[in-house]
């Protein structure tokens, strides 16, 4: 950024997309960046031409692969600062990070978050959890964690995002469905293997926090409207509906996370179960969340979570500016997001009534997620959702409620046997 004084040269690698995060850190004064990605998403990164250097392998490549290249590359043009902004490609950031004496997450902890059941057995270890789990590496296995624990229970991927692979099983009868769903292979499945555990019931959130040398700051618990079946994310509020004993306890016990995984820096985003005996974590990641969380943030507390990671890994320390603007208030009281899906299986031929969603009160942006062309399925995982809506107001129920509104004026045009389909997917 202009400006800027007194900044050292920085070449920051960078590994996945990144997305705009490449375009923030050449903003600042003195820095380059390169991209390293997995060949199929190179197609995704904006303007590679403005980075030092682009590399790619394939995602199968071992991680002594990308060290190699890495090093390749360091040798004659060095890196100085290193960094992951998405959940795809953390492994390989550490890997990496530590084989040329970059500063980033370790390779334990990483593997902790990105390991379902490393994650519980070390939050057990630590007394932060007790939820039963078990490593699923066939069918029977499901079957014995059942008879000794009870239904219902979770199979999913022992690694992964977008709700893709997660299934409640009700019964003996479910069990094979959901151990091939969550064997199966996806670009949301960062690592293989399947998990069970017991279900936990109660409504869920998840907690943004941001974190540096060791110190958590918490800046919004927000509040998730989950599909019951496909537990696809609907929806999500911002600040969510706590009530004082309950935001006490999930304020107490996610720092404590953190702090057992060995996250020491950076945007966190931890799933939380409200369950009769108080929050339990359902997984965390070492990422800002998904969803637009990061802008319902920015709604309503006016900090901007990537650039704050942005500026971090640059070098700066960010958690006083950040308490500053925490203690400001906020521009709004509530931000919520909705979400649309389509009603039946096709090909989508035009979204409809996204100009007059965009007029309705308190609606803040209407975005088509796919378009026309693109083959449309019923909830099945968060890349199901067709379009969203976002809206602020003085109160979570009225947020929630314009967002709603304004999916619920869209129409999906879709190419089948019957005729056109509303969007569904509204609780």
């Amino acid at each position: 950024m202009t400006g800027d004084t007194g900044r050292n040269p920085e070449h920051v690698l960078v590994l996945g997309t990144g997305r705009d995060a490449p375009a923030r850190l050449r903003a600042f004064d003195g820095v380059r960046t390169s991209l390293m990605s997995q060949v199929e998403f190179v197609h995704k990164v904006r303007d590679p031409g403005l980075n030092s250097h682009l590399l790619a392998l394939p995602a199968d490549a071992p991680d002594q692969a990308w060290i190699a290249v890495a090093e390749a590359v360091h040798q004659h043009d060095p890196f100085t600062r290193i960094a992951a902004f998405g959940e795809r490609d953390q492994d390989r950031c550490a890997a990496i990070g530590a084989a040329l004496s970059l500063p980033t997450h370790s390779v334990q902890t990483i593997r902790l978050v990105q390991d379902k059941l490393a994650m519980r057995e070390t939050l057990r270890a630590a007394g932060l959890d007790s939820t039963p789990a078990a490593l699923a590496e066939q069918e029977s296995d499901i079957r014995d964690f059942t008879a000794q624990h009870g239904f219902p229970c979770i199979v999913k991927p022992l690694g992964g995002s977008g709700s893709v692979g997660v299934s409640r099983v009700e019964n003996a009868e479910q069990i094979q469905r959901a151990f091939a769903q969550a064997g199966g292979r996806s670009a949301d499945i960062v690592r293989s293997g399947v998990i069970v555990e017991s279900f936990l019931t109660g409504p869920q959130c998840s907690v943004e926090a941001f974190s540096e040398d060791g110190e958590h700051q918490i800046l919004c618990i927000t509040q998730k409207f989950s599909d019951p079946e496909s537990f696809v994310e609907l929806g999500h509020l911002a600040p969510a509906q706590l009530d004082e004993a309950t935001e006490a306890a999930i304020q107490a016990l996610v720092p404590a996370v953190l702090d057992a995984l060995d996250i020491r820096f950076g945007p966190s985003h931890t799933e939380i179960a409200i369950t009769a005996d108080g929050p339990v974590i359902i997984e965390t990641h070492t990422r800002v969340g998904g969803d637009e969380i990061p802008e319902l943030v920015a709604d309503i507390t006016g900090a901007d979570q990537l650039q704050l990671a942005v500026a971090q890994v640059i070098g700066d320390k960010v958690l006083p500016q950040l308490r500053r603007t925490l203690a400001a208030p906020g521009p709004v009281a509530a931000s919520a997001i909705w979400f649309g899906v389509a009603a039946a299986q096709g090909e989508l031929t035009a979204l409809e009534g996204l100009e007059a969603a965009r007029q309705l009160p308190g609606v803040t942006e209407v975005a088509a997620l796919v378009s026309p062309g693109t083959k449309v399925e019923r909830l099945a995982s968060s890349r199901s959702r067709i379009v969203s809506a976002r809206a602020t107001a003085q109160d979570g129920a009225s947020a929630v409620r314009q967002a709603q509104e304004a999916v619920a004026g869209i129409r999906a045009n879709i190419s089948m046997s019957a005729a056109p389909t509303e969007l569904s997917g509204l609780l």
